[in-house]
């Protein structure tokens, strides 16, 4: 028997937690966005007249949305991989339905953000994975908020990477129950020091520790979840975070691979998707026993395409995680819902995409959309009913880059049912940059002829290439004007949220890769206590910047916390450390290198995180 989550122990060597009462009065955006649940008559949905196809009694059918990190589309033995074996998995396709040409977002927070939202990430505040790109906009009304009015116990197992501050976690977005690790991965910032294995993760907001490897401690968790609400209707997401690196698993499930002579890195993967697949087996074992298997919606699908760093069998698709190639965007996905009566093993060629996940659970639930919501996806659920259903072609569009600023064209692609069109200028870019052309010009494939885009058409086809074109110039402006390109706000003083951690590297919002704030509501003007991670770090100054206005604090020896007075308001807040002196051109800039220890700020560094602390007005 597995042993169930204990406790973090207090005053460990790197972490020292403080147990909160986190109950407390709702704040006047949680009240307005309850509000606008309720008028939608979603809480009324289960019981309304329209019975969702496959229902079989009076209760909505349960969902199981199981979402996997960097499985790329060649990473199945169903996908042709003769290496690997997932039996589980492959026994689900045959049974469900699968949609072939099935796209997300090149990397992983986008993807989640569209999933949760039916909408395209820039609609949603998130840009890319870190350095203020991952913190969706808490006005947003998420798939859980939606289920959970409508009557739905809702539960997160796993990875969020969506913010871990209030009002971004999952327990402030409609999850009654969360077991989640905070930012993009396992022992990433912020998240160090942490391991696969005995993992620090957080209940409901609280930190706790999980006995055994990650991914058997979140299928646990999502099956305790079902247990406990085997006869209410659930929906149950269980984000994995295998087999995203550091690539780490038992050698029991690796050693295989390495003795057919696979790279270390791929053995290594290839063992963690085994044991994935040993535990996702585990949960449609649980549900068949609970006698839940008819009723419940299962999904299964990844969130963007394989990671480059382990070079594999990628069916035959052209680029890698990162990437508008369809080896960056194409991802596995599978449905299957018995009492519904869908032909099994049955595929579905016509394309389809994150942002279609959201409508096609409402329409098969019958739980509704909130008012005023307006989605980018459709629902597929007549696709899923009748492989031969009429349906109107589409275009669906891909763009990354890790700015927090877009720039038309980069690394974009639109995608229709017959052709893509996409421009690659700046794909290798890792912020933002001025030097792009404006005008790159566009390479167009034939997918349904040449899935693996080895033979450009555009020179032949220019008139699909200016419609496809167009068609972008107008989704991309419309992204731009939904948000300006504006990430999700974190609040500082909050009642939910006694202490805020800020992350400079996972949250602190970058402008051609410098730091140059967090983008916070202090909803509390008053005396806050800074505390700084600069350990043993000589004389300095504790440099507080809210909205242009700098406060400069003596920092003595090894000191880290001082008391600075902030007013309640929206805007940037930087805190960073300088020498005692500085040239006057210096004062109020945040250097690129602290010269206070000569520390950086970088992916595998906590320096220069802060905790904040409201204490009196």
């Amino acid at each position: 028997m597995r042993k169930p989550l204990k406790s973090v122990r207090r005053n460990c060597r790197f972490w020292k937690w403080k147990e909160r009462e986190m109950a407390a009065p709702l704040t006047r955006r949680e009240f307005a966005k309850i509000g606008a649940t309720l008028t939608s008559a979603a809480f009324l949905a289960p019981f309304s007249g329209a019975v969702p196809v496959g229902r079989t009694n009076s209760r909505g059918p349960n969902v199981l949305l199981v979402l996997t990190d960097d499985q790329g589309y060649g990473d199945l033995s169903c996908h042709g991989n003769e290496q690997l074996r997932t039996p589980n998995i492959d026994s689900f396709a045959a049974t469900g339905v699968e949609m072939t040409e099935f796209y997300v977002c090149p990397v992983c927070a986008p993807s989640r953000s569209s999933l949760l939202t039916g909408q395209y990430n820039y609609r949603t505040g998130v840009q890319h994975t870190s350095r203020g790109g991952a913190l969706m906009a808490t006005e947003k009304v998420t798939i859980a908020e939606m289920f959970h009015a409508g009557g739905y116990a809702t539960g997160i197992f796993g990875k969020w990477h969506l913010g871990d501050d209030y009002p971004l976690r999952p327990m402030d977005q409609g999850f009654e129950e969360s077991l989640v690790f905070k930012g993009g991965g396992i022992g990433s910032v912020p998240d160090l020091p942490n391991s696969y294995f005995d993992t620090r993760l957080y209940e409901n907001g609280k930190p706790v520790e999980g006995e055994g490897y990650c991914t058997e401690v979140f299928t646990d968790a999502t099956i305790r979840f079902i247990e406990t609400n085997r006869k209410r209707p659930f929906f149950a997401y269980l984000p994995y975070n295998a087999p995203h690196g550091p690539l780490v698993v038992d050698k029991k499930y690796s050693e295989p691979f390495r003795a057919m002579g696979l790279d270390e890195k791929v053995a290594d993967l290839y063992g963690m998707v085994v044991n994935l697949d040993q535990n996702f087996g585990r949960i449609l074992n649980r549900l068949r026993e609970l006698d839940l298997e008819q009723n419940t919606i299962v999904i299964f699908m990844s969130d963007n395409g394989a990671w480059s760093g382990a070079r594999r069998y990628n069916a035959g698709l052209a680029g890698w995680k990162g990437s508008v190639q369809d080896g960056g965007i194409r991802a596995p996905f599978f449905f299957r819902w018995p009492a519904a009566g869908l032909q099994g093993g049955r595929k579905v060629d016509r394309i389809a995409a994150h942002i279609d996940v959201l409508p096609t659970l409402l329409d098969a639930t019958g739980v509704s959309k909130t008012d005023g919501i307006e989605f980018d996806g459709v629902s597929l659920m007549p696709l899923f009913r009748d492989g031969n259903a009429n349906w109107p072609d589409r275009n669906l569009y891909f763009q990354f880059h890790r700015g927090l600023v877009p720039q038309r064209y980069q690394n974009c692609a639109v995608r229709n049912q017959r052709w893509k069109a996409s421009s690659r200028a700046g794909d290798e870019v890792q912020h933002d940059t001025k030097d792009l052309p404006l005008q790159p010009a566009f390479k167009l494939y034939d997918m349904e002829k040449d899935p693996g885009e080895t033979t450009d058409l555009a020179s032949q086809n220019p008139e699909i290439v200016q419609k496809m074109k167009a068609s972008y110039d107008e989704w991309y402006e419309k992204m731009e004007h939904s948000r300006d390109w504006a990430v999700g706000v974190i609040h500082i003083g909050s009642k939910n949220e006694p202490v805020t951690h800020l992350s400079v590297y996972q949250d602190n919002c970058y402008n051609f890769n410098q730091p140059t704030g967090w983008s916070v509501e202090i909803e509390r003007g008053g005396h806050y206590r800074v505390t700084i991670n600069r350990p043993n770090y000589p004389p300095a100054n504790l440099v507080v910047k809210f909205n242009n206005k700098i406060t400069n604090l003596p920092l003595e020896q090894g000191e880290n916390s001082k008391i600075v007075k902030l007013p309640a308001g929206q805007g940037m807040l930087d805190i960073w450390v300088e020498p005692k002196k500085v040239s006057s051109a210096e004062v109020g800039q945040r250097p690129v290198v602290a010269l206070a220890g000569n520390w950086e700020v970088t992916a595998t560094s906590t320096a220069g995180d802060c905790d904040i602390e409201f204490l009196r007005e």
